[in-house]
């Protein structure tokens, strides 16, 4: 006959063994849901920054609008004279 003795510490183990799986797929699950969280602050982020585009080029269209004389007027010398 074979001489069978039970692992002692097996039980104690195999507890450990699912307690751990069972913090570790909490910890996926919270991953989870911070990652989702992440993408919609990233998205509505995006959209801010799509928004504060469009108004900063309308604050330069209107506040720094294209000059209409592409040419620089030459400036006056002081000591030239008109006659």
């Amino acid at each position: 006959m074979l001489n069978w003795r039970r692992d002692p510490d097996y039980e104690r183990r195999k507890m450990r063994h699912e307690v751990r799986m069972k913090q570790l797929e909490s910890e996926i699950e919270q991953i989870r849901t911070e990652t989702e969280q992440l993408r919609r602050e990233n998205a509505r982020l995006a959209r801010l920054n799509a928004k504060d585009d469009a108004l900063n080029a309308l604050i330069k269209q209107h506040c720094f609008p294209p000059e209409s004389n592409s040419t620089p007027i030459p400036p006056i010398e002081p000591d030239s004279s008109s006659s």
